[in-house]
């Protein structure tokens, strides 16, 4: 009968010694900070407004992209909702994403958008060439580009990288 006792025992006090344990070692990593870290991670007022300033600056920059989608194109394409969902089609086929895009394509199509202004810009961005895929601003720029000017200017290298000419001779087997 002694067994099960001291078994129990000896289990119980294995838990508390494990617990213990791990909780000085818990309690050690979350000590106070030197000062140096301390100051590391508290943001300078200074900063703070440098991301307030540019967060606005890119919300004001969005706002002009707008009204230029809206001056610019028609109605069925230029309109708020038909620039915003046309341009995120447009970045998701660009990133292969079909599945996304499809799922978008319905309320675009919802929104009474144009068809075939997508499918311009689309081919404009196809024309550009490719680009770095981890450029996500100039991504953005660019969709935004040819989403305003389908039939716009392609860059330079995609000009340089046109047909190549017919070949002559023969033909290896």
């Amino acid at each position: 009968m002694r067994f099960p006792f001291c078994t129990a025992a000896l289990v119980a006090g294995g838990f508390l010694l494990v617990s213990v344990i791990a909780a000085a070692a818990e309690d050690q990593g979350s000590g106070p900070k030197p000062p140096d870290q301390a100051q590391q991670n508290q943001k300078k007022p200074s900063d703070k407004a440098t991301a307030d300033q540019q967060a606005e600056a890119r919300r004001l920059e969005e706002i002009e992209q707008y009204k230029q989608a809206a001056a610019r194109l028609s109605f069925s394409a230029g309109s708020a909702e038909c620039v915003w969902t046309g341009r995120r089609i447009t970045t998701l086929l660009w990133r292969d994403d079909v599945d996304t895009a499809r799922r978008y394509l319905d309320l675009y199509d919802r929104f009474g958008c144009s068809a075939e202004h997508l499918k311009l810009a689309f081919r404009c961005m196809i024309r550009q060439g490719p680009m770095d895929p981890k450029a996500a601003d100039r991504l953005s720029a660019r969709v935004h580009s040819c989403w305003i000017d389908p039939a716009g200017p392609t860059t330079a290298a995609s000009r340089a990288t046109g047909p190549s000419p017919p070949a002559t001779g023969t033909v290896p087997n």
